[in-house]
């Protein structure tokens, strides 16, 4: 008779889900025994990394990927990128093993208490077995709630001692819809309110990305005749930002973004919170006179949206059903919403961010991925790097730094596992750089094609642009001395080189590009801070 462990991975080999992201710990080897030959290992050297380099390849690959942890103590490491995970809406089942059922009640070293609880609320479901039988069909069931809209994370508490059980072959795989469809009805009336608006705007976000609706969030866009802004903090790109109807990324304040959308009489926001607001600057919400639309897959946004009407629905799928109900206008204007970047300053010592990203677009080629980590460079990256191609920018929903660098593994193994191959630049402050570094050793050993650019100004500098704007002096722990990361990559066993100028880095790069692993690159920028606030 089959066992446990035999049913489930039969179970996963039909569904195709067949990589495993993990770092293994006692309670977890019992489940890795005699690993299937047709099943891929990651090995990460730290939690937090194991989810991230996981979440990468999710989103590369648009399929689930099981995360191996261990019990209670490396689930609470792994949480920081848990939480992105969650607020990226990428379908990961994590697993973290249990201690055997004989032992639970005594709680002994390593058990996970309330194994349950602890990933919440980042996670969309959590559960332990009542049986060990009940795992292949736990299995499924954690599949078909993470895949369905909104997509995310779930969590499986599974204790050691369940995989050698025999039980019959009862978990027969199951296929879900993982896109919801709007109210036809509701569908009319924003299509009504959207004809009947003078001067509408658009603002698009990642689930345009997610759902694969870069065509049709053109070809709406172009029908209305209305500006495109991307909405603040957008994880990924929603909008070919070359096109003449773009307009930039919206502020992430509430003040400052009504005054920016000033003169619109309509808002239509598909595909992103209203709004992701951060840091507080007082204000209306909309401009005098606006209303607002609201179009997303997650019911909690559209609940808690602090104005505007909401409908609940895939974006593609809501594109496509009021498309044909939209009255064709002439644009408002047909030169470029957004002026050209000028040229960079290349011979300033030491090089500042602008000056980087204009090398980076230079060099890099027709076909890139790019991932963001440098949180005080933001608006200079915008400027410089065009993201005109979908699926080709990634970067953390929710914030919180260590997210990028193991994620660009992800992204990079995702790459070469479907044949498009495309370099992953990622794109590192020093400080991000430091949280999650272990990655690093993950990408070379698996000739992951990243190149790591690390712009060292040997501060937090988003830190000290939060400080001049909430006027709090004298800040203690906001500068970086003494990192040596050219070290910290040759330790992981990834080509590490420090470049001081604009020809450094080009050389770094090229040389990089053509390197099929990973590399990471150093360039040292100025301190100078910019404004929080553009």
């Amino acid at each position: 008779m089959p066992t446990v462990k035999d049913v489930t991975f039969n179970l996963l080999r039909q569904l195709g889900i067949t990589t495993v992201v993990g770092n293994p710990g006692s309670t977890e080897e019992t489940f890795l025994r005699d690993f299937p030959a047709d099943f891929d290992y990651v090995l990460a050297l730290q939690e937090a990394s194991v989810v991230a380099i996981a979440d990468g390849l999710s989103q590369s690959l648009r399929k689930p990927v099981i995360v191996n942890i261990h019990t209670g103590a490396g689930l609470g490491n792994a949480m920081g990128t848990l939480l992105t995970a969650y607020q990226n809406k990428t379908p990961l089942i994590i697993t973290a093993g249990q201690q055997s059922r004989e032992m639970l009640l005594t709680e002994p070293l390593l058990t996970n208490i309330d194994a349950t609880q602890m990933p919440r609320p980042w996670v969309k479901w959590a559960y332990e077995p009542a049986r060990a039988e009940d795992v292949p069909a736990a299995f499924m069931r954690a599949i078909a709630t993470a895949t369905q809209q909104p997509a995310g994370p779930v969590f499986l508490s599974l204790p050691l001692d369940d995989w050698e059980k025999e039980m019959p072959d009862a978990a027969p795989p199951r296929t879900v819809g993982t896109r919801q469809a709007a109210d036809p009805a509701r569908v009319a009336q924003f299509a009504l309110a959207i004809n009947a608006a003078r001067n509408p705007v658009i603002v698009y976000g990642a689930d345009l990305a997610r759902s694969e609706a870069w065509e049709e969030g053109i070809a709406f866009a172009e029908a209305l005749g209305a500006p495109v802004w991307a909405a603040p903090f957008c994880e990924r790109t929603p909008f070919p930002e070359t096109h003449p109807h773009f307009a930039g990324v919206l502020p992430a304040a509430i003040g400052p973004l009504s005054d920016t959308l000033k003169g619109h009489d309509l808002v239509i926001v598909i595909g992103a919170p209203v709004f992701r607001y951060y840091p507080y600057v007082p204000g209306a919400y909309l401009p005098d006179g606006a209303t607002l639309l609201h179009v997303t897959d997650d019911p909690n946004m559209a609940a808690k949206a602090a104005v505007g009407d909401s409908l609940v629905s895939d974006a593609k799928l809501f594109l496509a059903s009021v498309r044909p109900q939209i009255t064709t206008r002439a644009p408002g204007s047909s030169a470029p919403l957004r002026a050209p970047a000028a040229p960079a300053d290349l011979a300033q010592m030491p090089l500042t961010p602008d000056a980087v990203f204009a090398i980076v677009a230079e060099m890099a080629p027709e076909e890139f991925v790019v991932v963001e980590e440098s949180p005080s460079n933001v608006p200079q990256m915008q400027d410089r790097l065009r993201i005109d191609r979908p699926d080709s920018f990634y970067t953390f929903a929710s914030g919180g730094l260590g997210w990028g660098l193991p994620a660009a593994v992800g992204l990079g193994l995702g790459e070469a596992a479907s044949g498009r191959n495309r370099p992953v630049v990622c794109l590192m402050g020093d400080g991000s750089f430091q949280y999650s570094v272990q990655g690093v050793y993950t990408g070379v050993q698996h000739k992951a094609h990243v190149v790591y650019v690390v712009l060292q100004n040997e501060q937090y500098g988003i830190l000290k642009e939060f400080a001049e704007l909430e006027n709090t002096p004298n800040v203690p722990g906001l500068d970086l001395p003494g990192l040596d990361i050219v070290a910290l990559g040759t330790g992981y066993g990834a080509r590490s080189m420090r470049a001081d100028t604009a020809d450094a880095v080009r050389e770094a790069l090229a040389a990089a590009l053509s390197f099929h692993g990973t590399s990471v690159i150093v360039v040292p920028i100025t301190r100078r801070l910019g404004s929080l606030l553009g």
